[in-house]
């Protein structure tokens, strides 16, 4: 996830109250193609389009299938821009404290352990959107203040160009044959590092309560000289140019490249035999954001039914008990029964032993 705003991003919302009075010209109101998809969504978008513009933080265009979320928002809804920024989990929430007097984001993505951090700051605000009460109560703040909207499972993911013997086993991945050829996110500052850190905490005998097995095991990786390097932001383009063997991701990247972005037989997609972990993600409505019409269309455009097949045609699993995967996908998505759900509320509780314990093993501080 990258750390600033796109240029087209950036322009967007630094201009945004002179881009606003253009799209919102005294036109009749738009009638929605086919009707409403829930009672009150016209009425919405019509106080949506007087504001023009929802600013939606933490939606990296190639992460999670956003791209098509957006496409088929703004193809929905003429005459509100959509503007996005791709910062990162816990940096969301840093960026959301900060300017809590002046919001400037109308909604906020992130692993659900940060959505829990930026509930308990107040930064975010009561919504409870279409499908809200499918939810599971562990997957949902009780007012809306976050609210899951799919989960991601943690893989590896081999350039099988670069590869030889591709790993099955997070024990594999200590091999020497893996010399500098493995990435993965940092922990301390993206949501997926920390689903990364349980994963390989309950693949190597840990578990939410005890996830020093899995910081000990990344150390491991780190001083076996395994590590090419550690991120904060998402490495897709890089993997897709075939600058990384192999990424310690999500499964959805994974699948993407080889289904949707070309690399076919040149990736295999491994998830670890001895465990891995599914990580919830959520989002919120900002307090006293700019646009919070526009930002609660965009919050329940993707709790509908078909934001959620959306998000299940990038290969992420939906969060909607019930929102089937479309034929297309469902065979590429076997079950993994090795697969551990994250607890979001002991996530949240290990952050800070997560962040020292990792920079103590891998980065000697």
């Amino acid at each position: 996830m990258t750390g600033s705003l796109n240029r087209r991003a950036f322009l967007l919302s630094t201009a945004a109250a002179t881009l606003a009075a253009p799209l919102v010209t005294s036109h009749a109101a738009l009638a929605l193609d086919g009707g409403e998809l829930y009672p009150g969504e016209q009425a919405l978008y019509d106080a949506a389009r007087k504001e023009g513009l929802v600013v939606s933080f933490d939606t990296g265009p190639t992460w999670a299938n956003w791209a098509a979320e957006f496409k088929a928002f703004q193809k929905r809804y003429p005459g509100v821009e959509m503007v996005y920024n791709d910062l990162g989990s816990a940096a969301t929430v840093v960026t959301l404290d900060k300017s809590r007097n002046r919001p400037q984001a109308d909604t906020a993505y992130y692993f659900a352990a940060s959505a829990l951090d930026a509930a308990k700051a107040g930064v975010v605000a009561d919504f409870k959107p279409v499908n809200f009460d499918k939810l599971p109560d562990t997957l949902r703040h009780p007012e809306g203040q976050w609210f899951t909207i799919h989960t991601l499972n943690v893989a590896f993911l081999v350039n099988t160009k670069l590869v030889k013997d591709v790993p099955q086993s997070w024990a594999d991945l200590l091999k020497p044959d893996y010399k500098n050829a493995i990435v993965y996110l940092d922990p301390r500052s993206t949501g997926q590092g920390q689903v990364i850190a349980f994963a390989s905490a309950f693949g190597n005998g840990g578990s939410m309560d005890d996830i020093a097995p899995g910081i000990d095991y990344l150390g491991k990786l780190s001083k076996a000289g395994n590590v090419l390097r550690t991120m904060g932001t998402t490495p897709y383009a890089q993997f897709l140019k075939g600058e990384i063997p192999i990424w310690i991701g999500y499964e959805n990247d994974g699948l993407k490249a080889k289904h949707v972005d070309g690399m076919g037989d040149d990736i295999a997609v491994v998830i670890p035999k001895e465990a891995s972990a599914a990580a919830p993600y959520a989002i919120s409505l900002v307090k006293g954001g700019p646009n919070p019409n526009a930002g609660k269309l965009w919050l329940n455009f993707i709790m509908t039914d078909d934001g959620q097949k959306i998000f299940a045609e990038g290969f992420v699993r939906p969060a909607v008990p019930g929102a089937a995967l479309p034929p297309s996908v469902a065979d590429k998505m076997p079950a993994a029964p090795q697969i551990r759900p994250i607890d979001i509320a002991k996530a949240v509780a290990k952050k800070g032993e997560i962040d020292a314990g990792w920079a103590k093993a891998v980065l000697g501080q």
